[in-house]
Formats: C-alpha cells, structure tokens, sequence
C-alpha cells in the first residue's frame, strides 16, 4: 500500500506538499476508514483552483513512470519555482518491507534523475544529466544478472536517435528485462502502480462512437451483469429497470425498461450517466482496483446519493486506497468519515487533516460540517 506520497514544484504545488497515509490518530469511530495501519478512504475539501485535480495528476505519474502512459501535462514545473524539475516521491509499504521511489522530470520526455531505496538501502541511483549512475545493490532484489551495458546502450541510442523517450526509466526497463522471483517487492509494486486510476467528473461524456463502450455492452449481454448494474443504479437511490437491445446495424443500446422501452444516455440524468460511468470503469474490471482518485466525485449526486457511493466503496473495496475531493460539506461528518481522514487543501499548497487544523481535540460527538463553516479551520483554506 502507499504509504506517503510527496511531489515538488508541480504545477501550482511550488513547495513541498505530502499526502501521507500513516498520519492516523487513534479514533475508534468510521474505522472502515482505515486498513491495516493506513488511510485507506480520504475525502479532501479545498476551494476553486487550490489545485485538487493536479494532486490527482500528481499521484498518478507513477504509472507513466512504470508503464509508459500517455501524459498531457502542459505546463509541468510551477511558474514562480527556479528548480529545473518536479520531483515526485512515492513511499510504499509491501508484505512490511518499506520501498521509497524517487524521481525527477523536467518533462515526459526528460528525466532527470531516478532513486530505489528498500529498508533503507539504496538499491540503483541515476543522475541521467550528470550520466552518474550507482547500481551496486541489485543483489538485494535478486537482479544481480540484470545487463547493466545493454540499458546504458539503449540511454545512448536514445540520444543520438532522438527518440520519442530520451531515457527510459531504470525501474521499467528493470522489471521488463529481468526475471524476477514471483514474491519479488517490484513485482508488488507493478501490480499496484498498474490497479491505479483516476476518475473526473468530466468522463460522464458518452462517446457513441466510443469502442470501450461497444466492449462494455457485450458484457452486459450476460444477465447477471445487467442485473448487476441495475441492483448497482437500485442501491444509489435510482430506482431502475434496464434492458440491452441489438440493434439492426450491429450496435447495442442500453435502455431503461417500462411499457416501453426509453433509451438510457437520451434520458437519464447528469447523476445516473455519472453512476453508469463509475460501474463501467471500476465494478467489472478483473483485479481489484489498488488506488483511486475521485476528482469531485459527486458533482452531480444528491447529498445522500454521495453518502450512498461512500458508503458503497467501504463495502466493495474495503483494502483499496481511496482519495475523493468534494464541495459537500454534507459529508464533512463522523458518521461517514473521521476527522484524521478529512483533509483541507489550501491554496498556499498546504494538505491540512481536520484533527491537525484546529486547537480542539475533536470527538465523534462535534459537528464537523458546523465547525468548517463557522470558520473554525478557515486558516488552513
């Protein structure tokens, strides 16, 4: 699991800002709100363009770091820093070993320097400007046979080909090209970076055209699973029928049933075509997600059809780590969440728990939602 997480001069974060998962205080309430020792179900408030949606990014770069993913960032270094690269710093906990991840980018293409640190010991260090690179310790992860010229070969033609990647990540390039042992920490650590994701409320847009929703659908051809994202729509408050059709040309439509037949994406709301699009994305998929992000998450719920998706996440993902960000201050209570679970992001760049925001020891018994707007955590906003 991840255990903190730190980026430096990233987009409007031009400080050091932490996301950090053992920051636990002890409650004894909404402890579903924690799994083994960590945060695992975190809700962040924060104001217009305090930057919740990069932190999202942010946390997600690992996997365009591991896997090769398609980043758009634009602007990546924040405007007002002189440090030449974001750095991004990732602290995992797997089966009680600790393994710290670390790098620097100054783009897609450029980085600049990459760290693998296992309880403590340095296991490679490249400093790909200075061409410095510290790969005595392959030993402790059993990658001793690992061709070390063969990697500095493909650094080399990279630059002088002008490739689209100029220096490929030590860490992939590792997990690629040696054969690991079955229990081995990278091979933990892939597998989570790759069950990582990230939901906007911006994908609810349906794309006809779209060649994963033609997948999906075939899917849903299958009884139980259309009877399943019914029983899914049902449990949020939409109550539903619904029924699959092949149309003539080929394409299948989603439908809700009555007396006639509605079509779905025509008819139904902003908050139902965002609760299809959660379902789609993470119920069906085969390995249980390791980590998501849900930027605004409820943007278009009820206040106690957010509580519902809460709620439902706990239950069907009690082991995943989980980090939405919200206006709703309905859920701001420790009925739902906890106050070492409740996070505020300044625009400063500052990630403040509510337990950590006030001078108060806070019980279960306060009134969280009351608190935060009479201003009692308002020098953290």
């Amino acid at each position: 699991m991840l255990k903190k997480f730190t980026v430096i001069n990233y987009k409007n974060f031009k400080e050091e800002i932490s996301v950090d998962f053992s920051h636990i205080a002890g409650y004894q309430f909404s402890s579903d709100c924690i799994y083994d020792g960590l945060i695992s179900k975190m809700l962040i408030y924060g104001r217009n363009a305090t930057g919740k949606t990069n932190l999202g990014k942010a946390l997600m770069d690992i996997r365009s770091i591991v896997f090769k993913t398609p980043q758009n960032d634009g602007v990546l270094l924040n405007a007002d820093s002189k440090k030449t690269a974001a750095v991004f710093i990732y602290e995992f906990i797997f089966d009680g070993q600790k393994l710290l991840y670390q790098y620097e980018r100054l783009s897609n293409l450029e980085l600049q320097r990459e760290k693998l640190v296992i309880d403590n010991q340095i296991i490679f260090d490249c400093d790909f400007v200075q061409k410095n690179f510290n790969f005595d310790n392959l030993k402790f992860i059993g990658a001793e046979t690992a061709n070390i010229e063969r990697y500095k070969q493909s650094l080399e033609e990279g630059e002088m080909e002008d490739i689209i990647e100029l220096r490929l990540p030590f860490l992939r390039w590792l997990i690629s090209n040696v054969a690991l042992r079955k229990d081995s920490i990278l091979l933990n650590l892939s597998s989570y970076v790759k069950r990582m994701s990230v939901i906007s409320t911006s994908d609810i847009i349906r794309s006809q055209s779209n060649k994963v929703y033609d997948i999906f659908f075939e899917s849903l051809e299958r009884s139980s699973r259309l009877k399943d994202l019914e029983d899914f729509l049902n449990s949020m408050g939409i109550k539903c029928r619904l029924a699959l059709k092949k149309l003539p040309d080929g394409q299948r439509e989603l439908y809700f049933s009555h007396e006639k037949l509605i079509p779905f994406f025509e008819t139904a709301s902003s908050g139902t075509l965002a609760l299809f699009d959660l379902y789609r994305r993470l119920i069906p998929l085969v390995q249980t997600p390791s980590f998501i992000y849900l930027d605004e998450f409820d943007a278009f719920y009820h206040y106690e059809m957010a509580e519902n998706v809460i709620k439902f996440f706990k239950r069907k993902y009690p082991k995943c780590q989980i980090i939405m960000t919200s206006h709703n201050t309905n859920l701001m209570t420790n009925r739902l969440m906890r106050p070492d679970c409740l996070f505020i992001l300044s625009g400063l760049g500052t990630l403040t728990a509510l337990c950590d925001a006030t001078g108060r020891e806070l019980r279960e018994g306060h009134n969280l939602e009351k608190m935060y707007i009479s201003g009692e955590f308002e020098l953290y906003e």
